[in-house]
């Protein structure tokens, strides 16, 4: 049958001492294992269990909807977002209106780079888009997410050391293994056809790209946000707009990172 996760959340109405005793006792009585546990917001408190019996999640249900002090919101396999939250004690910022877009803060760059080092783990082609404004902190966040899951890290277009415009990469760089990242202002506005045909070939490949300033390089080039799997915003505070207006009076002066 094999042994599976799953996640356990409950809303606390009255947490009296000894609640979260009583639950784990429970569990331990039937033999389900608990992983990780953690808090995760307004009086709610998340858990990764392991078991290799189904039923017993079922029973394990069926047994909570009849404790008065807890309601049970969530027993399901965990999905991404529920290993973030009992991992980090809290829930990513997603944007309502675009669920692929996922908000974060400078103070939050921890649970950023462990929430895009889980998507760069993700085996096969995907596209990663990160805006924010100048030195907010994405090429040195997509770099940690990298070496945190173990993946090489390939500048096709970057400003973060010195301006970098590729033309070509070597045979052991073109593998499925590399985070490529690529640099949406400069690979569009600052770049030359040999760089245009290296980036096209890239985005061909079943790799994962990540691309910063997605919205110029979809405004630039023949892609459209929809080819994105995930939008990233960074910002120094919540309240922060991410602007180009910039653009429209000097490109040279908006030295991106």
């Amino acid at each position: 049958m094999g042994s599976h996760d799953w996640y356990l959340e409950y809303q606390i109405h009255k947490n009296r001492p000894g609640l979260l005793g009583d639950i784990a006792s429970l569990l331990g009585m039937m033999s389900i294992n608990i992983r990780t546990i953690n808090g995760v917001e307004h009086k709610r408190r998340g858990m990764l269990l392991n078991t290799d019996d189904r039923e017993k999640i079922h029973a394990l249900k069926q047994i909570l909807n009849r404790v008065d002090d807890i309601t049970v919101t969530a027993i399901r396999p965990p999905t991404l977002m529920d290993r973030m939250a009992v991992r980090h004690g809290r829930y990513l910022d997603r944007c309502l209106e675009d669920k692929r877009t996922y908000r974060f803060t400078r103070d939050e760059l921890g649970l950023l780079v462990d929430f895009m080092a889980e998507l760069f783990q993700k085996e096969g082609n995907q596209l990663v888009g990160v805006r924010g404004m100048p030195r907010v902190g994405k090429t040195e966040s997509i770099v940690a997410s990298s070496v945190c899951a173990n993946k090489r890290w390939t500048f096709v277009s970057s400003t973060l050391l010195r301006q970098t415009v590729r033309k070509q990469l070597a045979m052991d760089e073109m593998t499925p293994n590399n985070v490529y990242i690529i640099d949406g202002i400069v690979s569009t506005l600052r770049s030359t056809e040999k760089h245009h045909m290296l980036v096209q070939e890239i985005m061909r490949m079943d790799a994962t790209k990540v691309i910063e300033h997605p919205d110029i390089f979809v405004r630039e080039s023949e892609y459209s946000l929809d080819d994105f799997d995930y939008i990233i915003e960074l910002r120094n505070d919540p309240d922060e707009v991410i602007t180009y207006e910039v653009l429209d009076t000097d490109v040279a002066a908006f030295d991106i990172r």
